[in-house]
């Protein structure tokens, strides 16, 4: 989110976003995860747009997020605001990619799945300085259960 963002993502989640594992604001986006744990998170400040990596991951997704401020603030959804980690970017249309990997073993550990790596979602954040362009779903991963 923009450091100036009220943050109120609650009303974004429909149910094709639940489906995309993306809601999206102008100043605000939240990733949905495979599991309701803790997931590992990077987070990578870039220049430009990085290469298509997406055979790497299992969802892929793209959208657009103002930072009017300059600084994008990474936080889950439990977390403290004032404690979170805060990234100076170019101020202006910031596009992020969210990739997420080890889904269908994080699903089939369940609530013990961040207790080892290798049962551990992984999601990865890239954003970089782009003009407003529409949300992408890349990549998408449908649960076993679906």
């Amino acid at each position: 989110m923009d450091d100036g963002s009220e943050g109120d993502v609650s009303d974004v989640w429909t149910e094709q976003a639940v489906l995309d594992g993306l809601g999206v604001t102008e100043d605000a986006l939240a990733i949905g995860t495979a599991v309701n744990v803790t997931v590992a998170v990077s987070v990578h400040v870039l220049e430009e747009r990085p290469d298509d990596d997406s055979d790497d991951f299992d969802h892929v997704v793209e959208a657009s997020l103002n930072l009017t401020s300059g600084r994008l603030v990474v936080l889950g959804c439990t977390d403290y605001l004032p404690g979170a980690a805060r990234f100076d970017m170019p101020a202006g249309w910031t596009r992020i990619r969210a990739s997420r990997r080890n889904l269908a073993a994080a699903v089939h550990a369940g609530m013990g799945s961040d207790e080892a790596p290798e049962t551990t979602e992984q999601l990865r954040l890239q954003a970089w300085p782009a003009p407003y362009s529409q949300p992408h779903i890349i990549k998408r991963w449908t649960h076993p259960d679906a």
